[in-house]
């Protein structure tokens, strides 16, 4: 189905993967591009950054909006995810009614199979979020690889703030021979520095205020970074979140940009970031800063 209509404004809207293929057919050329923005709905400025720029990059710009079972690990995380879609579908508009959507059902997406594929990210995946999300990144690689073998975009666009997200597909891509380019773009973040997440949504607005320790955090961690060791930054970053019972931090890891292995000691020529997760009740909040 498509051409859904909002305020007498036509946009296309696929449910299905073969009425959106067969609908990419009829205005694909040998010469245009396709532009493509993955998501899981609950849009906000940092999604519509990423179509802003598709949509000035490409020819034609396809978004997507799948809630993906297959990443979460935790059962009451995925009930839990905000699914908003005549919400996403306004805010959409209101940047072009010339976006393509497809909202696949897990049906279309899965066929009644809905498991992982296994892949060899090099050992990407066992850091930080793999340690912590058995399985999570297997997940991203089945559905990121199928979406794209659907869409055959010409470029693909990805926030910064999940950059070992970012480091993996741009692996997959390269093992499985996609031919797709992998665009990195800038981290958006609320007034309070907060990164912006869907998951923004489900705290409360007094949360959601205090959430800015955890930027201010990283932004003191990278200039006790610059003339102090790596173990001396997290043991900062430890002890500050130590007495607070708001927030609980999961890890914070200082690696390696290319590799993501955690640093023994700074070395000049290497680029570090740091890379954070913490708990507000029992909602996870992930960021992400370089350190060079």
């Amino acid at each position: 189905m498509f051409a859904l209509n909002f305020n007498n404004t036509s946009m296309h809207i696929f449910y299905s993967k073969a009425a959106l293929i067969a609908y990419l057919k009829t205005i694909k050329t040998a010469n245009s591009t396709i532009g493509f923005v993955p998501t899981m709905g609950a849009l906000h400025q940092g999604h519509l950054a990423l179509m802003q720029r598709s949509l000035k990059e490409n020819d034609d710009t396809v978004v997507s909006i799948f809630v993906n079972p297959t990443q979460f690990n935790n059962p009451e995380d995925l009930a839990k995810y905000p699914r908003t879609l005549e919400e996403d579908i306004k805010k959409m508009r209101t940047l072009s009614d010339k976006i393509i959507l497809y909202a696949p059902s897990v049906e279309d997406i899965y066929e009644g199979n809905t498991i992982s594929q296994t892949f060899d990210f090099d050992g990407l995946e066992n850091q930080m979020e793999g340690k912590f999300r058995p399985g999570h990144f297997n997940g991203v690689g089945t559905i990121v690889k199928r979406l794209f073998e659907i869409v055959t975009p010409t470029n693909a666009y990805f926030g910064e703030k999940d950059f070992q997200q970012l480091q993996i597909v741009k692996k997959m891509v390269e093992k499985t021979n996609l031919p797709v380019n992998i665009v990195g773009c800038p981290i958006f973040r609320e007034e309070n520095q907060l990164a912006m997440s869907s998951r923004n949504e489900r705290l409360t607005p007094q949360e959601r205020k205090d959430a800015s320790i955890i930027y201010k955090t990283l932004t003191e961690a990278k200039d006790i970074f610059q003339t102090h060791t790596a173990e001396e930054t997290i043991e900062f970053v430890e002890n500050s979140f130590k007495d607070n019972k708001e927030f609980q931090l999961e890890y914070f890891v200082i690696a390696d940009e290319s590799t993501l292995l955690p640093i023994d000691q700074k070395e000049n020529d290497k680029k570090y970031r740091a890379f954070i997760a913490v708990f507000v009740n029992s909602i996870r909040l992930i960021d992400t800063i370089s350190l060079n």
